[in-house]
């Protein structure tokens, strides 16, 4: 890894953790970077982990200290969340790295999908968390962050609406979520020796200065600022897929 390849992983992860905060989808920047940097693709899906980790940490942080209650709010989907994820992380684990990026792109047509859903009315969230479907839903939400990571801010974002969230609360939520299936999927990435450490911490470092300034915008500029976010995020996935980047 070159100095120049290290300020463009970190300013692609203040960039990516900044966007992951707001809206998600940042990893489709990261991702590319590393392997960029000459990190295989599996491994590269397995470091960037690190760096979600440590700006989701900080993001959470960030929303405490602004007055949001999100750590009690995001419990009762941690468990469906988590159990996706751990799975969705070994399988993918299995696949070679030509195969990871195929199933990668096919798996954003879902999630644009998913994206564009109406938000349903707002309700005492805890009513949905203890449905059957709610709990379906975020394991599924789960099983593709487990395995793909990218993206997945988008889909829990979109969960998390219809389950009775504000945007602002949604996307304060989410970072406590993301940060459960960080915890779940990295181990597994670690023990298949898939984490290139010296460019996954040169991107965490720019993660957590992204998911300070995330934190701080999602709060200070609310839904007006947040909507815009989300729409680029969504055009941003769909370009990737359609190959126009």
């Amino acid at each position: 890894m070159t100095f120049w390849e290290a300020m463009l992983l970190v300013v692609g992860g203040i960039a990516a953790g900044t966007i992951n905060t707001m809206a998600g989808g940042g990893s489709l920047l990261t991702v590319p970077l590393l392997v960029l940097a000459g990190v295989p693709g599996n491994v590269a899906n397995g470091s960037n982990r690190v760096g979600v980790l440590t700006s989701s940490l900080v993001a959470t942080w960030s929303f405490r200290r602004q007055g949001l209650d999100v750590v009690r709010r995001a419990v009762p989907v941690l468990i469906p969340v988590v159990a996706g994820s751990i799975i969705g992380a070994a399988v993918v684990g299995q696949l070679a790295d030509e195969t990871f990026e195929k199933v990668f792109g096919v798996l954003m047509i879902p999630l644009l999908v998913v994206s564009f859903w109406p938000r349903a009315p707002r309700v005492d969230a805890g009513e949905r968390f203890g449905a059957t479907g709610s709990s379906i839903m975020f394991f599924l939400v789960g099983l593709y962050g487990g395995a793909f990571q990218a993206g997945v801010g988008l889909l829990l974002v979109a969960a998390l609406s219809r389950s009775g969230f504000d945007l602002v609360n949604a996307n304060a939520v989410k970072v406590v979520i993301t940060i459960a299936l960080a915890l779940s999927a990295l181990p597994v990435f670690i023990v298949n020796d898939q984490v290139a450490w010296g460019p996954a911490l040169v991107l965490a470092a720019g993660f957590a200065a992204g998911g300070f300034v995330g934190a701080r915008l999602t709060v200070k500029g609310g839904e007006r600022l947040l909507r815009p976010v989300l729409l680029l995020a969504v055009v941003a996935l769909s370009g990737r897929l359609v190959g126009w980047w």
